[in-house]
């Protein structure tokens, strides 16, 4: 027998050993199973989560709101201008028939939010449509004051617990549009004083 083969393994060993490898693994990818948190109810089925429950939240106030999704938005857009007229000159009538669709696809996912009782689908939502929002020019803001006027048209219909629901959805996205306002290329309206100094810049 040479050297080389004396030193090496022998096969059955290195065989004998694989078995106990695969166990070792299954152990630790077990453990880190276990010690992970689970994911939030409401992610995709297919990644093994389970649906939405829409009735874990209020599910009746969730229809009320889904079927007046055209006047709420209709309202929370003229509440909006209200707040800020210059919404009226910085859009013409096919943006503002486009964030009035905006309005009652914010008001679809809040309805979504109160029936499922998962106030951060909002916010989801929100994130999600910045990059769009951005390439159509219009101002982050400008969707926050149409959330505000949301909040504000829904007060009147909902009971405390529902409307304090709908609040908390509709402030973490308008929390999500004001910080996504403050990065560069948004058409947030320009600090004076620094327009003036880094003009030309």
């Amino acid at each position: 027998m040479t050297e080389s083969s004396a030193s090496s393994p022998k096969p059955a060993a290195r065989a004998a050993a694989r078995p106990a490898a695969k166990a070792l693994a299954k152990a630790k990818i077990a453990a880190a199973a276990v010690a992970t948190p689970k994911a939030r109810p409401g992610n995709h089925p297919n990644l093994g989560l389970a649906p939405i429950d829409l009735t874990a939240g209020f599910p009746a106030a969730a229809e009320k709101v889904r079927a007046d999704a055209a006047r709420i938005a209709a309202a929370a857009l003229e509440a909006a201008a209200k707040a800020d007229p210059t919404m009226r000159t910085r859009y013409d009538e096919i943006g503002l028939r486009q964030l009035l669709r905006d309005g009652e696809l914010l008001v679809e996912r809040l309805a979504t939010c109160l029936a499922s009782g998962q106030d951060g689908l909002l916010a989801d939502y929100a994130e999600s449509i910045g990059p769009i929002v951005r390439r159509r020019g219009v101002a982050q803001a400008d969707i926050g004051a149409i959330c505000a006027g949301v909040r504000e048209s829904l007060e009147p219909d909902l009971g405390a617990d529902e409307f304090a629901a709908a609040a908390r959805a509709i402030d973490t996205a308008a929390a999500v549009f004001k910080r996504n306002g403050r990065l560069g290329g948004d058409r947030h309206k320009r600090n004076a004083l620094l327009k003036w100094m880094y003009r030309g810049v």
